[in-house]
């Protein structure tokens, strides 16, 4: 009688989790992730839907852990275009505008530098999460900025008015709240990639 095949549904929660196929179950998380090679057309769909499909976490968690590693890569670069902007005196489109910009460079950082550590270049890194961060990301920065614009966080006289901070700390979860249901479909539709 044939050997049967490793099982999919492997003890290891974080395995199966970022399980592509039966035939790497038996590894572990990083290494399994790691293993994934670049041209593999689906890395992300095989991932997405085995964290939508098993028992290791509710779309709920795997949602809401996706929203908040995207929040802290987008909070950092959002902070610091926010007080350069302020600081230098520029308009509040300009601000806005480089906040942004410095908000997609730190949420893509924060994005690829674990499957950079796990083997993959750079490329092949962007590559397999670059849609659906890209997507989070902008509705993230929609809403933060859009916040922060009608509070006043914005125009601020500098980085020390309580202005400033009152329009970033309603900015984070304004964003947050507007990403969250993006990320869920992202993830159901296998478009974001949660394994990093």
């Amino acid at each position: 009688m044939n050997a049967a095949p490793p099982d999919s549904h492997a003890p290891d929660p974080d395995a199966a989790a970022c399980c592509r196929g039966k035939a790497k179950a038996e590894a572990s998380a990083d290494a399994h992730c790691a293993a994934k090679a670049p041209a593999d057309p689906a890395p992300a769909h095989h991932a997405a839907h085995a964290h939508a499909g098993h028992g290791s976490g509710s779309m709920f968690g795997l949602t809401t852990s996706a929203t908040v590693h995207c929040l802290s890569g987008c909070a950092i670069g959002e902070f610091l275009g926010l007080a350069i902007g302020v600081t230098l005196g520029l308009n509040p489109w300009a601000t806005m505008t480089l906040a942004t910009a410095m908000g997609f460079a730190s949420g893509y950082t924060l994005g690829l530098w674990p499957l950079v550590q796990q083997g993959r270049s750079w490329g092949a890194a962007f590559r397999t999460l670059w849609l659906g961060e890209t997507i989070s990301i902008a509705v993230m920065e929609l809403a933060m900025n859009l916040t922060d614009y009608h509070v006043g966080g914005v125009t601020a006289g500098s980085i020390f008015a309580s202005q400033f901070w009152i329009g970033y700390a309603l900015a984070l979860p304004a964003g947050f709240v507007a990403a969250w249901p993006v990320n869920w479909w992202l993830l159901k539709r296998s478009i974001k990639q949660p394994c990093h």
